[in-house]
């Protein structure tokens, strides 16, 4: 049944997958779908091969037809002409013309022509054909002006006797010649729609085996999918082959149980994300009154909680911050940052303080960076991200069976200056990442380095770095150890206010 759409339109209706998948395809048959439009489609491309075929052929056995009566005609001529001086009857005439289909008989002999047998000689001649050497395309052209134009036209055929010089020449009616050659291109018409539906035949089944029978499979089990995407019985089983459609299907495959993944990996996102929410409204509460509680140690006249209170203090701040915004991610968007000029070493200072490295632990945190470097960002998410790659760092470092007697353990936050871009690198002598956690890098659920972690930091380190137009990445270094490099421009100046800032100065 529809789904009712949860956005600004609640009077819209979204239909179910399933319907969806049924309307985009539905089942055409067996010569109505795709293998049915091939077995038409050979016919037509067949019967237009045939057609192409048909005007030489028709104009090669209308040729082959004026051919025979001139043979039969030249046979008469020379027994006719073997009986000089005598003169043939009118009636043996009559009887000679009739049984070879002509109206006139002439033998062309050493240069001079005689006539040997007429009846009815008609008055003129409509068309005259010279069978001694007839080019094709003549050929054609006579052909289809026969079968067109003619059935009642006198024409005049002549050519030579076999090899001799001897010539014969013939006056007869057109309509016989019409007549076959109308039988001839009937039958060759039946037989060309007979071996057009036999091919087209063999190859509809052929087809319709081969490709169509795969492809059925392929939209059925898309539709199948469609309907119920979370059924693992639901994803394609190809066969082995290796053409086209069988890598397809193999593809398909693969690309289910990918989208299978990942709908478990959203549905457990969304009752997470409800999960977070509720804890998160009463996460608020309590650190609200944390902070409450906290403001009253500035009062207590103690050196030792004078010096911590402060930085207390801002972790609360941080803590409600982030709470505050803990969904943002959820929402796939991060607040724009507020960006001003940062100290970065106050910044690390505070970021190694949040970490709280124990002293016992042997683990060293070196800033490596001029004391007034400053940096364009916003400060707190700056703060975010350096503090997610340092505590990734850490928990590397504090890893069980991490750090043996004389290991070196070192965290290095390193920055410099060059141009308007500063770059700040996160440096550790840990054991260095994985080769699963570098193929997946900054993707959330997959990219993380350690057994039961999420890699939501660095895909939020990332988001934050690229909303400053800046870049991180994962720098190859030749000893052990993971580093990050972090690179973040300065915010170009506006040609109006550099001339506000160069007038108030002046």
């Amino acid at each position: 049944m529809p789904v009712r759409n949860q956005g600004n339109d609640p009077s819209t209706e979204i239909p179910a997958a399933g319907e969806a998948a049924k309307g985009r395809c539905p089942s055409a048959g067996m010569f109505g779908g795709l293998s049915g439009k091939l077995l038409w489609l050979t016919v037509v491309f067949i019967m237009l091969a045939e057609i192409l075929i048909f005007f030489p052929s028709v104009a090669s056995m209308r040729l082959r037809w004026l051919q025979e009566r001139l043979n039969t005609a030249a046979a008469a001529a020379i027994v006719i002409d073997g009986l000089q001086p005598i003169e043939l009857p009118r009636a043996l005439q009559k009887e000679t013309l009739e049984a070879t289909g002509t109206k006139a008989i002439v033998l062309r002999k050493d240069g001079t022509s005689r006539l040997l047998a007429t009846t009815d000689m008609p008055t003129s001649v409509d068309e005259s054909y010279d069978l001694t050497d007839v080019p094709p395309a003549t050929a054609i052209r006579d052909a289809l002006d026969t079968l067109i134009f003619g059935g009642g036209r006198m024409i005049r055929v002549y050519g030579p006797v076999g090899d001799t010089k001897v010539g014969v020449e013939v006056v007869m009616k057109d309509r016989p010649l019409r007549t076959a050659m109308f039988a001839y291109s009937r039958n060759v018409l039946l037989l060309s729609v007979l071996i057009s539906l036999f091919t087209a035949t063999l190859i509809f089944f052929a087809i319709n085996r081969l490709l169509i029978g795969p492809i059925r499979r392929l939209t059925g089990s898309m539709q199948q999918f469609s309907s119920d995407p979370e059924n693992p019985a639901h994803v394609y089983i190809g066969d082995g082959g290796r053409d086209e459609l069988a890598v397809a299907g193999r593809n398909l495959t693969s690309m289910q149980m990918e989208l299978q993944k990942t709908l478990k990996q959203q549905k457990n996102l969304a009752a997470l994300g409800l999960a977070v929410s509720k804890i998160n409204h009463d996460m608020r509460n309590i650190l609200a009154s944390a902070q409450l509680m906290s403001d009253r140690l500035v009062d207590v006249d103690d050196p030792m909680v004078k010096s911590f209170a402060p930085k207390l203090l801002r972790t609360i701040d941080r803590a409600v911050g982030y709470t505050t915004e803990v969904l943002s991610y959820g929402k796939a968007s991060e607040s724009a940052p507020r960006r001003r000029h940062v100290r970065l070493l106050e910044l690390t200072q505070d970021v190694r303080d949040m970490l709280a490295i124990d002293p016992q632990s042997g683990i060293e945190f070196i800033e490596q960076f001029a004391a007034d470097l400053e940096v364009d960002a916003d400060g707190e998410q700056l703060f975010r991200v350096i503090h997610n790659l340092t505590r990734n760092a850490l928990q590397a470092l504090t890893a069980p069976g991490e750090g043996g007697p004389g290991a070196v353990r070192r965290i290095t936050v390193s920055a410099q200056r060059v141009g308007s871009v500063v770059s700040i690198t996160v440096d550790d002598t840990g054991p260095g990442m994985p080769l699963k956690a570098r193929q997946n890098l900054f993707a959330a659920f997959r990219g993380s380095a350690r057994s039961g972690g999420t890699g939501l930091g660095l895909t939020i380190a990332r988001e934050l770095v690229l909303a400053h137009g800046g870049t991180i990445a994962l720098v190859e270094k030749p000893t052990v150890g993971t580093q990050f490099r972090i690179e973040i421009p300065d915010r170009p100046v506006s040609l109006d206010d550099y001339r506000n800032r160069t007038h108030s100065e002046n």
